[in-house]
């Protein structure tokens, strides 16, 4: 066990060296740089620039090195820390997504312990309980929950809360604290605010951990393990719990690794409805602009949660389901 854990540390950080090359690289894959996008902001609002003006602004970011040189000199500041500054916003990276990002950890994990909640006892009661009606009802809301996006969900939610409620249902914090440093009050008013973009942001991947584990719950209920059990009169709820279950939980636990970064970089367009304070609408704009120390410190920290997620399934899979044995 402890050589398949050394062995997966090593391999992450391999994968994430290799994932910091590859961002960086996506990043600069469009035509131009910044400094085209700066300059042509400024041409638009009647300002120009000369070529000598725009070659200093290049030389001053290092956008007139090579590739490797550019991505030598990002990965020197990364390695001490620092994830360079941001050409757009004139500041530090870390100061720019600092906030941001521990806020799209938080609803990122509140989306996630929704999704769970009420994925699991869902799909076992759908399974167990296979054609009946409360069955098709919980099929139905599955697919209605994979059909409709979840922005056009969160315009729904905002209108109902408005038109029925009186309630603004955006943001995560309420106005007197939005500016307001840390507290335990502010805390409150973040916990009171989240229920919202979780249900939100954990509504399609909910309907297809319901479907997920229904299914592979029904497959399990039909092998001879658990004919046998059942014939020797172990009780229904424990032989469900006990097998069935934990081997059927195997999919959802895999998912792990890209759910929490695709509710990152898929909530792009929920952020920008709901007036979420995430990485979402910064990366957006970082890509617009081509701020490519932003864009890619943004695309790195993606890549690391999907690998962490990655390493945290592979451990769940080895306490969920007993089959599974790791050479040492």
């Amino acid at each position: 066990m402890l050589g398949y854990i050394i062995r997966r540390a090593l391999f992450s950080l391999v994968t994430i060296f290799l994932v910091s090359i590859l961002s960086f690289a996506i990043i600069q894959l469009p035509p131009g740089d910044y400094v085209d996008s700066y300059i042509a902001q400024l041409q638009a609002s009647g300002t120009p620039v000369s070529t000598s003006e725009a070659e200093n602004l290049r030389a001053r970011y290092g956008l007139d090195e090579p590739f490797a040189v550019q991505y030598g000199l990002w990965m020197r500041q990364v390695l001490r820390g620092n994830l360079g500054t941001s050409m757009q916003w004139q500041r530090p990276v870390r100061e720019v997504i600092g906030d941001r990002l521990a806020l799209t950890m938080v609803v990122s994990v509140a989306a996630l312990v929704f999704t769970w909640m009420i994925a699991l006892p869902i799909g076992i009661f759908s399974a167990v309980r296979q054609y009946s009606v409360a069955d098709y009802i919980a099929t139905t809301i599955g697919f209605m929950g994979l059909a409709v996006p979840n922005f056009l969900f969160a315009l729904v939610v905002m209108y109902i809360g408005w038109s029925v409620f009186g309630l603004n249902v955006g943001g995560l914090f309420s106005a007197e604290y939005e500016l307001q440093g840390w507290s335990f009050g502010k805390f409150l008013n973040l916990l009171s605010h989240l229920p919202v973009p979780a249900i939100v942001l954990g509504t399609a991947a909910t309907a297809q951990g319901i479907r997920v584990l229904r299914n592979n719950l029904l497959d399990e209920l039909r092998k001879p393990y658990v004919v046998t059990a059942r014939a020797k009169g172990l009780s229904e709820t424990r032989l469900i719990l006990k097998y069935p279950v934990r081997v059927a939980l195997n999919p959802l636990a895999s998912t792990i690794g890209y759910m929490l970064p695709f509710i990152v970089s898929g909530s792009v367009i929920v952020s920008i409805v709901l007036s979420l304070p995430t990485v979402g609408p910064v990366l957006l704009t970082s890509l617009q602009s081509q701020d490519m120390f932003l864009a890619g410190a943004i695309v790195l920290l993606l890549g690391v949660m999907t690998i962490i997620g990655t390493f945290l399934s592979d451990m769940l899979l080895l306490l969920i389901d007993p089959r599974i044995r790791m050479e040492d």
